[in-house]
């Protein structure tokens, strides 16, 4: 999970394998797998970065490279 920032200042947690997408219109807003849209502070930068750190802690970073290095073998 990674904590952001609602346009109103409110800090949230959200599941990072619930985003389907995100956007800047100017704000960021994130799509989630379940329909529902939230409007962040945080820039789509900002958002990669803390969603690629979230995945690297999880140890998902590397592993669709490391399956396919693995079914050349």
């Amino acid at each position: 999970m990674i904590e952001l920032t609602r346009l109103n200042g409110a800090r949230f947690l959200v599941n990072v394998m619930l985003i389907e997408q995100a956007q800047a219109n100017p704000d960021t807003t994130i799509t989630l797998t379940n329909g529902r849209t939230v409007f962040v502070k945080e820039s789509l930068n900002e958002l990669k970065e803390a969603v690629n750190s979230c995945y690297h802690s999880y140890g998902l970073v590397g592993l669709a490279g490391q399956a396919l290095r693995e079914e050349e073998k």
